[in-house]
């Protein structure tokens, strides 16, 4: 029997992860996994479609996140998903947000287990790409001992592709959405006895992953590790992943072909009606601690912000940045 290969993943994170960061990442690493910002079903239904679902081709692999609690609406999403050729269409249920919890979906819906069988169903009904499911360990007094264990049973017998599982607890009430990715005390070993339980069964992780060497331990015992800020305040960590995971041959990566790259891709965004700073602001933690990276920061957050800033003002933040040992400083960070 061949190995599985691991997955490494960038998290879907609202507000963050939309189409240009995607793209920009991708120019880093070419294999790991990523996902879009939650999409409601109810807007990809009713809202700007092209705008919600829409996505450059460089991305994949690509996983769609969908945000619903009622069967049919999901299943119609996926259903109007289905052109844009998704990798993977995975469905929130870790999400602890108020405004995610006024639409009674999200984390709200690990109370509800058997709602949430019921959308995997529905969607696995019309989804060509796998369905899968991101979770909590459990929310407000459920023991995740039982709640866990029970949510998984449910939606692999819904027919579930996948489980990512992220390793804390959330709590409804008191707690904001920044809380509830601090304060609820991690438990990974509970995430490993589930992969034990099911051995057959894609199970992955995610929560205060922070480095490479820990989502190498991780992967000794899951299938999948998922960086979320981590990744996003240090996009250069994601050089070596797919040298490291993904059998790829070392090499030194090159800032200057990216630079060029995301100077064309901001270019191409510009003369298509948008501006410079929707693309330049996920770039601005690419070489945080690197010599130049408070210049190469400022540039991109304030300039790039200007009336009529074109790509150019990328190449003034690369330009101020000392690469000589960024190979080593960077991913290891």
């Amino acid at each position: 029997m061949t190995e599985k290969r691991p997955v490494f993943a960038v998290a879907p994170m609202i507000d963050w992860t939309d189409r240009h960061c995607r793209y920009f990442h991708r120019q880093i690493s070419r294999e790991a996994l990523l996902y879009t910002e939650m999409v409601v079903a109810d807007a990809i239904i009713h809202g700007p479609r092209d705008r919600l679902l829409g996505h450059d081709v460089a991305e994949h692999p690509l996983a769609l996140q969908l945000g619903g609690s009622d069967p049919a609406k999901l299943a119609e999403a996926v259903k109007l998903a289905e052109p844009y050729g998704y990798d993977e269409i995975n469905l929130n249920v870790g999400c602890p947000s108020d405004r995610v919890q006024s639409g009674t979906f999200g984390a709200c819906l690990m109370l509800t287990p058997e709602t949430v069988a019921a959308c995997i169903a529905a969607m696995k009904a019309v989804a060509a790409a796998p369905v899968t499911v991101k979770c909590r360990i459990g929310v407000d007094e459920q023991e995740p001992e039982e709640a866990l264990p029970d949510l998984i049973t449910r939606v692999l017998d819904a027919g579930a592709d996948a489980i990512w599982i992220h390793a804390r607890k959330a709590w409804l009430k008191g707690l904001s959405p920044k809380e509830n990715r601090e304060i609820p005390p991690l438990d990974y070993d509970i995430v490993y006895r589930m992969k034990e339980r099911w051995p057959d069964v894609f199970i992955g992780i995610n929560g205060g992953i922070r480095t490479l060497d820990e989502a190498a331990a991780h992967l000794a015992h899951v299938d999948g590790v998922m960086l979320g800020r981590a990744a996003y305040q240090n996009a250069a960590i994601l050089a070596d992943v797919d040298q490291r995971f993904f059998g790829a041959p070392a090499a030194e990566p090159d800032w200057q072909a990216l630079c060029d790259r995301m100077m064309a891709y901001a270019e191409r965004h510009i003369a298509s009606g948008g501006r410079l700073q929707h693309v330049a602001r996920h770039m601005v933690g690419l070489f945080t601690g690197l010599p130049g990276a408070r210049r190469y920061r400022q540039i991109l957050s304030t300039d790039a912000a200007k009336s009529g800033a074109g790509p150019e003002v990328i190449a003034a933040a690369f330009a101020a940045v000392d690469f000589s040992g960024v190979e080593q400083e960077a991913v290891s960070a």
